[in-house]
């Protein structure tokens, strides 16, 4: 029995999303330093709207009717940290490292769309680079960075190639290549979301019409190659696309990240799992989900891994578990395995879904830990 839209839908009712929303769970319990936040459908209540620079916590309590996620915005609107699938009854915490003082926004976003409910917030005075003795933290950064270079001198080609074939109106190219070429999107997602404008462009999904933006990049030109076949101006929005990659490759060298940026970063890909790519709404016209599911993991646990040495002197249990539920949730995705790549989301059966979404909350939980570890 393969999964329809009908049987996401019932899967979503009876609880699954929910369940995928709690990874770090409700018995995340505050902190005394923690800036409590209430969002519901129509309000995004904190408790207080400024902080010193340094390590700030929130502790989001989702008090509406639906799924929401909480961000902190900084100049330019960039993403400073966020939190992503708080189901309603649930609270999450999202531990961000802001170095420098000046004017921040807060945002709720019910149902996970939109501008969001903003406020305004203050960080006052700087705070210096924290201690780092013997380097590790430095040499984690440093580490991830590589990584994320190298995976974006990967992206830009395999764009080039998937765009020149749907310039050229090779459609069963295109097809093949768009998988491909979104794995390195995939696996960096985090970085390339730091710049609010790129993002919505690159991988918006058809919803973003109903934010009052146009739908351009992978996702418009995966409903021309599948669904309505390729339009006059499929060759304009592929040249769009590629701009905006190159624009991306551009800017990431020059993006500052913090330990708890990784962190946060590691457990936001395993949130993207949860939110897109196990229901089969981020690829919905291909169903490539799975290519997309593969890569979202293999981007979280390279910034783990690049957080290895810190996080096994400080809590070496946690590393454990971490290593132990990566390679259950890769022993599962590679059941799904067809050639060079993964079978589509539409052949997966319903009890397949449930174990790939027990697996991504199984892991979830311990990554939500990281950034607290590596911001003590």
């Amino acid at each position: 029995m393969t999964v329809s839209a009908k049987s996401v839908a019932a899967l979503a009712g009876a609880g699954l999303l929910a369940v995928l929303a709690g990874c770090g769970g409700n018995g995340e319990s505050a902190t005394d330093d923690a800036i409590a936040v209430t969002a519901t459908d129509s309000a995004c209540e904190v408790a207080t709207t400024s902080a010193k620079a340094g390590k700030i916590t929130f502790e989001v309590t989702n008090n509406g009717s639906q799924v929401t996620e909480f961000y902190l915005y900084g100049p330019g609107d960039r993403i400073m940290g966020e939190v992503e699938n708080i189901a309603p009854g649930l609270t999450r915490r999202l531990i961000v490292d802001v170095r420098d003082g000046g004017d921040y926004q807060t945002a709720c976003k019910p149902g996970m769309k939109g501008e969001g409910i903003r406020g305004d917030f203050t960080v006052t005075g700087t705070a210096a680079q924290r201690d780092d003795p013997d380097g590790g933290l430095g040499r984690a950064v440093a580490g991830y960075h590589d990584y994320v270079t190298g995976e974006i001198a990967l992206l830009v080609p395999r764009t080039e190639e998937f765009v020149a074939a749907v310039k050229a109106g090779d459609v069963s190219r295109a097809k093949e290549l768009f998988p491909v070429a979104r794995t390195h999107w995939e696996r960096v997602e985090p970085v390339a979301e730091s710049f609010g404008d790129l993002d919505p462009r690159i991988d918006g999904r058809e919803d973003v019409v109903e934010e009052g933006l146009e739908f351009t990049g992978y996702h418009r030109l995966e409903k021309d190659l599948w669904q309505s076949g390729l339009r006059p101006d499929s060759p304009e929005v592929a040249d769009r696309l590629l701009a905006d990659i190159r624009e991306l490759a551009r800017r990431a060298p020059n993006v500052e990240l913090t330990p708890v940026q990784l962190a946060n970063g590691a457990k936001e890909l395993l949130d993207e799992v949860a939110t897109g790519k196990i229901t089969g709404e981020e690829d919905r016209y291909s169903h490539t989900d799975l290519w997309d599911f593969r890569a979202n993991v293999d981007g979280s646990k390279a910034a783990v891994e690049a957080l290895r040495p810190v996080v096994r002197e400080r809590e070496p249990a946690l590393l454990d578990t971490l290593d132990t539920k990566f390679a259950e949730l890769d022993t599962l995705l590679d059941r799904h395995r067809a050639g060079d790549g993964y079978v589509l989301y539409t052949d997966l059966s319903e009890q397949q879904v449930r174990e790939l979404s027990a697996a991504v909350d199984a892991l979830g939980e311990p990554a939500s830990k990281v950034a607290e570890v590596v911001s003590r």
